[in-house]
């Protein structure tokens, strides 16, 4: 029998909202004034109907504790979060980047790295006489990869370094080359299935092999199958160099939309050898600028084959190139045959120069030439359409191989027994926490105020950090598309709230059970139409890279949305509960949208589904 301090006890904490069903139905489950109390009070006062609080959305509350809670609000109203950064990112479960100090390790021979991992390799190998040092294998299938190579092999001769596998498979890998074997002679650098298959990766060469002789770096299989890389930075890569060779071979091969700036690249060199062969082949929406690349060269040979062939769109930026160079020879051959069509723009290119050869052999259509030398270049043969965009055109069996199988389907798929199958839907970004309401909102949230949030995040400039940061605050400042209503929320209040204003208090959220049947067949088992099936509209939340939680919601007229259970095609056993949503209007859509890749047709013409993937979700009006 309880006694009446008990009772009291347990009638304050009830008083609270701190006492409900479906999370765990314990009679007493939470403090009162931890964040997740917090928001379970706010969902008590905000949404009105007796549907059971997810436990989905509340694992994802912020873990901080009442006292550190307040200690760090109070920390944010000051601007002095930097001052606790590692306790903050840790206690609050945020996606911070390690800091890392100069090494002073010494290694006076031949030395393997192997299963290393986030390091900062200072003065390393500075005046080495030969020998060769080994990344293999170095930050393999890790989360967040922070390395740095600064002033790495620098006065260096006959040294030779090999990555090789180096942050394959990771996820958020920022690595940068600063000074990097900078007046080296002789040696040589192989980067051998670097980065491959890593998820935003973001690498700088910066004054790689500056000044040096006769030191040349082959990068193979770089990035190769990468996702969403948010850039390879090259600049002043072999500045001043004497007879450097560069290769790229395979560099970006079938990546997803991965960005690479070649700036400054070797200016003023002597005598230079670089190489791309199947530079972005077959990859989706590359994008690469080369600036002032050989500007000033002296008899430079640079050859480009089969750059960005079978790629997806795609854009390449020439500026500057080989200007002011003696005896430049530059061969572009089978260049941007995309299946489908990109831009390539060459501004100044040749300008200036003497006794260039510049042959442009099978080149892609949409190419803007200006502004450049109308001697020593040479026009083959123009695709006005080419094969790869004919091949599309009569048979559509290329347009969806960007698009994973089963990303997106029609609305005809979901019913029982249908056999399709389903993508990867499992979450790939860094796990993170919502922050409380009382912390985010004293944030900067805006572009504009991108050095506070830099100072505040300990973000380097030009860092992965920053870039992953700005990339996301310019989609949430984005304008809306045709009938969209959109918000960027970093706390579930904030959630709530947006949620509530476009489909009123009676809500309820849904996700995908769980990430069984992904990227195999699955068979469809029953199906309920959410609000009986009709056409309503939903609110859904899909996660930005950030360093504390946040999604990007948003609202779209005229869609259907579904339960359905998945089932394994050969034991019939159920595996999975999906939910998916229907856009039945697609008329503002781009017609390069993957749906359409994937399905054909056009804008306005289908509709397109989509399951909700792991951690996002989709709130509609509640009718359980």
């Amino acid at each position: 029998m309880l006694n009446l301090w008990t009772f009291l006890f347990l009638s304050v904490l009830s008083s609270f909202g701190v006492v409900f069903g479906g999370v765990g139905d314990s009679l007493v489950s939470e403090n009162p004034f931890t964040p997740k109390a917090s928001v379970i009070r706010y969902w008590n006062k905000e949404i009105r109907n007796e549907i059971p609080k997810t436990h989905f959305l509340l694992s994802k509350v912020s873990p901080l504790t009442v006292a550190a809670s307040a200690g760090f609000s109070k920390l944010a109203a000051q601007n002095d979060l930097a001052s606790r950064l590692p306790s903050f990112c840790s206690a609050a479960k945020l996606f911070c980047f390690p800091d890392l100090s100069p090494s002073l390790e010494k290694h006076t021979g031949d030395v393997k790295f192997a299963v290393y991992a986030t390091r900062n390799f200072t003065n390393y190998g500075t005046d080495r006489l030969s020998g060769v040092d080994s990344f293999k294998n170095y930050s393999e299938d890790s989360n967040v990869v922070v390395d740095s190579f600064r002033r790495y092999s620098r006065d260096s001769a006959g040294h030779k370094e090999q990555f090789s596998n180096y942050g394959s498979e990771s996820n958020v890998v920022d690595q940068s080359f600063n000074s990097y074997a900078a007046e080296a002679t002789g040696g040589s650098g192989d980067f051998n299935n670097y980065n491959k298959e890593v998820n935003n990766p973001n690498l700088r060469f910066t004054s790689y092999a500056d000044d040096s002789n006769g030191h040349g770096q082959t990068f193979k299989g770089y990035t190769e199958n990468a996702n969403a890389g948010n850039g390879q930075s090259f600049t002043n890569y072999g500045k001043n160099g004497n007879g450097v060779p560069n290769a790229f071979s395979s560099y970006g091969k079938g990546a997803n939309v991965v960005g690479s700036g070649f700036s400054g690249y070797g200016e003023s060199a002597n005598g230079a050898n670089d190489s791309f062969t199947s530079y972005g082949f077959d990859s989706n929406v590359p994008q690469n600028n080369f600036k002032s690349y050989g500007d000033g060269g002296n008899a430079a040979v640079n050859s480009f084959s089969s750059y960005r062939d079978q790629a997806n769109v795609g854009d390449d930026s020439f500026q500057s190139y080989a200007k002011n160079s003696n005896g430049e020879k530059v061969d572009f051959t089978n260049y941007g045959q995309s299946f489908n069509e990109g831009t390539d723009k060459f501004t100044g290119y040749g300008q200036g120069a003497v006794g260039q050869s510049i042959g442009f052999k099978i080149y892609g259509r949409n190419t803007t030439f200006k502004d450049y030398s109308k001697k020593g270049i040479t026009f083959g043969r123009y695709n006005e359409s080419s094969s790869a965009t004919a091949q599309v055109k009569a048979s559509g069996s290329v347009s969806n191989k960007w698009v994973e199988p089963g990303k997106f389907f029609r609305e005809k798929m979901l019913k029982r027994g249908t056999v399709m199958p389903m993508p990867d839907i499992k979450d790939e970004m860094p796990e993170r926490s919502f922050l409380p309401r009382t912390i985010v909102s004293k944030l900067p949230f805006s572009s504009s105020k991108i050095n506070e949030l830099k100072r505040i995040f300990r973000a380097g400039d030009n860092s992965t950090l920053e870039t992953l940061m700005l990339d996301a605050l310019k989609e949430c400042e984005r304008a809306p598309s045709p009938g969209e209503t959109k918000r960027c929320v970093g706390s579930a209040e904030d959630m709530i709230d947006f949620a509530t204003s476009v489909l009123g208090r009676n809500v309820e959220v849904r996700t995908t059970e769980n990430v069984n049947g992904s990227k195999q067949k699955i068979k469809i088992g029953a199906v309920r139409g959410i609000n009986g099936g009709k056409v309503t509209k939903s609110v859904s939340c899909h996660q930005s890279l950030y360093p504390y939680l946040l999604y990007y919601c948003h609202s779209v007229p005229k869609v259907r949305v579904y339960e359905a259970d998945i089932l394994d095609p050969n034991s019939r056993e159920k595996i999975n509960h999906g939910v998916a949503i229907c856009h039945l209007d697609t008329s503002s859509w781009s017609r390069n949208h993957g749906a359409f890749l994937a399905l054909g047709s056009g804008p306005g013409r289908i509709e397109v589904c989509h399951w909700i993937f792991e951690n996002d979700m989709t709130w509609t009006i509640g009718d359980s």
